[in-house]
């Protein structure tokens, strides 16, 4: 079995208060965007993980596949597999790739085992392993709520536009991120937002992650600059950084030599 799994941008991304658990209640716009992962899943005698591409760093116990997998066999008592992974979307990036990649595995293995486990009930244990995990799931729009695992359908069509994915080689962790963040109640509605005229997002679209990351990263800023001076409909930074992508009409250029610089042109 082999699985495509994609990043997904974020239009949008308000970080509203800090809840008593420890987490911040946020609400944005997940869409899943045409960059992949590749994942092979084989049945096999005992459990298996081995990788390329873009290097995994650290226990690879600690991986999200292999977590994935360990979940899924607690749960649902399966064989062992031989799991390989091609590393593609850069990590610490804000695209949810290794999200991607363990709500893969879980339905995979749902998939190769014939396991009777409905998307919703998938998506409850995704939310163990982290909270962009659901939405990988069923991989379409989602308004995103609690700690990014609350999901609501919304019925959005960006098919036609290209999409400008840049990634400056700056990893950003979450703690990082969340350093100069200030919550507050958003002054829009984000869904009568995404779902009105796409020409109005620039300045009423945002992420409140932008201003204290671009304000430690200004090359970030900049990236967002240059892609309106080259014609984005809409440009920003996605989830906590540190790529930034840009929706144009038409499509644009390549812009970047810098081999740090990962620069990706694709339509939706």
């Amino acid at each position: 079995m082999i699985l495509f799994p994609s990043a997904k941008i974020n239009l949008g991304l308000h970080v509203r208060y800090k809840r008593p658990d420890g987490y911040h209640e946020i609400e944005s716009c997940m869409v899943n965007i045409p960059l992949y992962d590749i994942l092979e899943i084989i049945p096999s005698e005992k459990f298996s993980f081995t990788q390329s591409g873009i290097t995994i760093e650290g226990n690879p116990e600690q991986n999200l596949c292999v977590k994935a997998y360990r979940l899924m066999q607690e749960q649902f008592d399966i064989p062992g597999v031989k799991m390989y992974l091609r590393k593609q979307i850069p990590m610490g990036a804000g695209m949810g790739g290794g999200s991607s990649d363990a709500a893969h595995v879980m339905t995979g293995l749902r998939n190769l085992f014939g396991i009777s486990c409905s998307n919703e009930e998938l998506e409850t244990l995704a939310a163990s392993l982290g909270s962009d995990c659901p939405f990988f799931i069923n991989n379409s729009p989602k308004i995103a709520s609690g700690r990014g695992e609350v999901l609501k359908n919304i019925d959005l069509d960006l098919k036609g536009f290209w999409l400008k994915v840049v990634y400056p080689g700056i990893h950003i962790s979450t703690q990082v991120a969340y350093e100069s963040i200030v919550p507050k109640d958003p002054l829009v509605n984000l869904e009568n937002l995404i779902m009105g005229d796409i020409s109005n997002w620039r300045e009423s679209l945002m992420n409140d992650f932008e201003p204290g990351i671009f304000q430690k990263f200004p090359i970030l800023a900049e990236i967002k600059s240059n892609m309106y001076d080259e014609g984005a409909i809409y440009a920003a930074m996605s989830g906590s950084g540190s790529t930034v992508f840009g929706i144009f009409e038409s499509k644009p250029s390549f812009s970047y030599q810098d081999s740090k610089i990962t620069e990706r042109i694709v339509q939706f």
